[in-house]
């Protein structure tokens, strides 16, 4: 047989874990990695967590799931709980993030249907933009490498450029149903929006009765030192979706909405089998236990500057190598001179994992229970490790 069991989507690397201890995985033969990727800013309390493990076997002893038509005292908890924490009035939960871009484009055009402006359905978006592999999520982007091979893509999608807020008023017209953007691009390159821009688009959707759609997937869940990116931008989302760190290494998404966003969100329009399961509502709250504390957001944004302060005193060391550190908290790109990937692929081979994006930038994504002694073994390696770097002749 020529195709291997695990279909080849992956150009999977030779990191083979089989176990994780904080913010280190190991190895099937015992090698040892210091994890500055999170699975891709999944792992936020690093690997076999006591909080987050008791809470998913004791709810896996009691009850694993049932079908959402029944009463769901678990989504019911973790949904009131986050509507405490955020802008929003209500949640939809998914299995990942996804679905639950999904579901925040399907909430933004059922607004305007139910106000009786069906027309409006054309949600605005970005370039270089990563929203999930679906088909809707592939059509809301320009990057070709993710719509390859998938035609016909699905309407309802215009691209502009990014933090460009008069193209973005520009392209507003009579079908104009909102704007899908991330505050912070992941896979794009570690590119935060300016905050001009981002207020610029709430005011236009303001202006014009528009949905004001986050993608948080990957920047949210204290990731930048507060618990969603939207609130270091002074302002408040219609609609926000959520993934990635909320459930800590379990699946889990979610759509958060206000009321007025969601009002066309009624029985019938949306649903999920597994979406709000309760083993995932439990590994959701016991996220929240430990990252929705003030004491802990500011751990982030102080792990965040001496990380950064860190890195930016290593670059010129090796200036032919990185130009600078972007991004916030502990959401952190390392732009490079050369080829990104080819340099995250040699760090592996030192013990050092991190993810590569757009824009040459090195993703440096650690657990955000990093200490100050992480921070010296990541920059540490990261420096010896730029030291012997050979640059691959074609990028060089």
């Amino acid at each position: 047989m020529a195709i291997t069991p695990l279909m080849p989507v992956y150009p999977r690397s030779e990191v083979r874990p089989v176990k994780g201890e904080g913010v280190h995985l190991i190895g099937e033969g015992g090698e040892r990695y210091i994890d500055f990727a999170s699975g891709i800013a999944v792992n936020l309390l690093g690997h076999s967590h006591p909080h987050l493990i008791g809470a998913i076997q004791k709810q896996a002893e009691t009850l694993m799931h049932v079908s959402n038509l029944y009463g769901s005292p678990q989504g019911e908890a973790l949904a009131q709980r986050l509507t405490e924490l955020t802008f929003a009035d209500t949640v939809f939960f998914t299995n990942s993030g996804a679905e639950a871009v999904e579901c925040s484009i399907k909430t933004a055009r059922r607004y305007h249907h139910a106000k009786g402006n069906p027309h409006k359905h054309t949600l605005i978006t970005f370039s270089n933009a990563f929203h999930g592999r679906t088909m809707a999520t592939i059509s809301a982007t320009d990057q070709v490498k993710l719509r390859d091979g998938f035609a016909p893509l699905l309407e309802g999608f215009k691209v502009v450029e990014f933090d460009n807020l008069e193209a973005a008023r520009a392209a507003v017209d009579e079908n104009t149903a909102g704007f899908l953007v991330e505050p912070i691009q992941g896979e794009g390159g570690i590119r935060p929006a300016s905050p001009e821009f981002m207020k610029g688009l709430r005011a236009i959707c303001d202006e014009h009765d528009l949905m004001l759609v986050l993608d948080e997937v990957q920047c949210g869940v204290a990731r930048t030192g507060t618990l969603y990116a939207y609130e270091q931008y002074g302002i408040t989302p219609d609609i926000l979706a959520s993934a990635k760190g909320i459930g800590g290494g379990f699946p889990l998404g979610a759509c958060l909405a206000t009321e007025n966003a969601a009002q066309g969100m009624v029985i019938g329009t949306h649903g999920s089998t597994y979406g709000g399961n309760p083993l995932a509502m439990a590994a959701g709250m016991a996220v929240l236990d430990v990252v929705a504390s003030p004491e802990f957001l500011e751990h982030v944004r102080t792990m965040g500057d001496r990380l950064r302060s860190a890195l930016e005193q290593m670059i010129p060391n090796h200036d032919h190598l990185f130009d600078s550190v972007r991004g916030l908290g502990l959401m952190l790109g390392i732009k490079m001179k050369t080829d990104s990937r080819a340099f995250v692929g040699y760090l592996r081979t030192r013990g050092i994992l991190t993810v590569a994006a757009g824009d040459n930038v090195v993703r440096v994504l650690p657990p955000l229970i990093i200490e100050e002694q992480h921070v010296r073994e990541f920059v540490d390696g990261l420096s010896a490790a730029a030291a012997e770097y050979e640059v691959p002749a074609a990028a060089a």
